[in-house]
């Protein structure tokens, strides 16, 4: 299977079965916006609810936040995003398209030509990616505000009211998901780079020393969070930042990377941050955002250890990986390979036919399945056409309620993956596809 031909099978089926639609696809679109259809979002949901259990719900030492989108003008001054949140902008002369300088092919830039129609291209000029808008009646600079360009900044801003109000201690964390916007000179590869998205983020806040100890501790944390959604470890790595792309807050920073069917690129940053945004954000605001540490009389500003994940980019990663085509009997299956804790839908029951009370009882046992498990009810159609339906969305489970299951109460379960069929007790269904959840591994 070729890459763009992957990818193009990939958007087209998202499409198809409810997942990601065009944004006002009805007025032609909009670039580089894009709509979670009702699997979609319940896939979105899913990988942002374990991520933020994993975060938050599990551990004592990281509490949440929901930090508003706009903010005061002066903290993007004092994170440095009005004066470094740029990227070098050239355009054609001729065929006027535009392009980031640092993703033209080398033998284009050096000889200032188009890479798309050979036109001479315009010298460089910075761009602030920010999204500049006005708050109030009046549109003059004085009511002048930014869409928040990332999440992180409404922690820092919000590290004294979490701290005394939370009553944390160094070393601790603050996570928060939510929509960050970016004026992306250019936008490709579907949901890869869009202009509205949402972050992951979490600033684990410690004592400068230790700062070499805890960014080691959250890069394998890190990592790890993908193996538990299902993700080939084969198809991750790291890449580390060298001097050249280091930004300006960071004095090491890696980068998780998936190999897309486009290439490798980057899934989450994990960046040591030092003691920048708290110690920018006092002096801007001439508040104190130091912390004194009871035991030792100790005063300092800590350090912070940022980890900073693209929601929309994990849905389509994680879509990447799970989708597959293979042959079956002679035809052919496409089935998505999604971990059971983030597919859409958990479960579909089916009756074998509609009559003699099956599609009563199926429906019976879809509703009491329902309160545990995300299901789907399907009666129409031959029973292998019902089951590559939810291959196609990825859903582990398939339930067949048949004649067999009046005389003794016992179901089909079948597996997504090997499509492997057993029987179990109706009053063990639950408790079955609970099992095979916490041992699931892609066969």
């Amino acid at each position: 299977m070729a890459e763009q031909t992957a990818m193009e099978k990939l958007v087209s089926l998202c499409k198809r079965r409810g997942i990601i639609f065009p944004s006002s696809e009805i007025y032609g679109g909009l670039s580089s916006a894009w709509d979670y259809g009702p699997l979609g979002v319940e896939l979105k949901n899913r990988i942002r609810d374990l991520w933020w259990k994993g975060m938050t719900r599990l551990r004592d030492d990281i509490v949440g936040l929901d930090a508003a989108i706009m903010m005061h003008p002066r903290v993007w001054e004092a994170s440095g995003h009005v004066e470094n949140f740029t990227d070098p902008l050239v355009d054609c002369k001729s065929c006027k398209h535009r392009f980031r300088e640092d993703q033209i092919p080398e033998e284009s830039r050096t000889a200032g030509r188009c890479p798309d129609c050979g036109g001479e291209l315009t010298e460089t000029r910075r761009f602030n990616l920010m999204f500049k808008t006005h708050m109030g009646p009046v549109e003059n600079d004085g009511a002048a505000v930014y869409l928040r360009p990332e999440t992180a900044q409404g922690i820092y801003v919000n590290f004294r009211n979490v701290r005394q109000s939370s009553r944390v201690k160094i070393p601790f964390g603050i996570a928060q998901v939510g929509k960050a916007f970016r004026n992306e000179i250019t936008t490709k590869n579907f949901i890869f780079r869009t202009c509205e998205f949402e972050q992951m983020e979490m600033q684990y806040f410690i004592r400068p020393e230790e700062d070499e100890k805890w960014f080691a501790y959250w890069l394998d944390e890190r990592q790890a969070y993908y193996r538990k959604l299902g993700i080939r470890p084969e198809k991750l790595r790291l890449h580390r930042h060298g001097p050249d792309e280091l930004a300006h807050y960071a004095k090491v920073a890696y980068d998780i990377e998936y190999e897309f069917p486009f290439g490798w690129s980057e899934l989450e940053g994990v960046h040591n941050r030092t003691d920048y945004d708290l110690r920018r954000h006092g002096e801007y605001s001439q508040k104190d955002l130091s912390y004194l540490d009871e035991s030792t009389g100790e005063r300092f500003i800590p350090y912070v250890i940022e980890t900073s994940a693209g929601l929309t980019r994990t849905v389509l990663t994680a879509l990447a990986d799970a989708y597959d085509e293979e042959e079956v009997e002679g035809e052919k299956r496409t089935v998505l390979h999604l971990h059971p804790e983030i597919a859409p839908i958990t479960v579909g029951v089916f009756p074998l036919v509609k009559k003699d009370g099956l599609a009563e009882l199926a429906g019976e046992i879809e509703r009491e399945l329902r309160d545990e498990f995300s299901t789907f009810y399907d009666q129409g159609g031959a029973i292998g056409r019902r089951y590559r339906r939810q291959d196609e969305i990825g859903t582990p489970y398939g339930v067949t309620i048949d004649y067999q299951t009046k005389d003794d109460g016992t179901v089909t379960l079948r597996l997504r993956d090997s499509m492997k069929q057993i029987r179990v007790a109706r009053r063990r269904l639950a408790e079955a596809i609970r099992d095979e959840t916490k041992n699931y591994g892609r066969e």
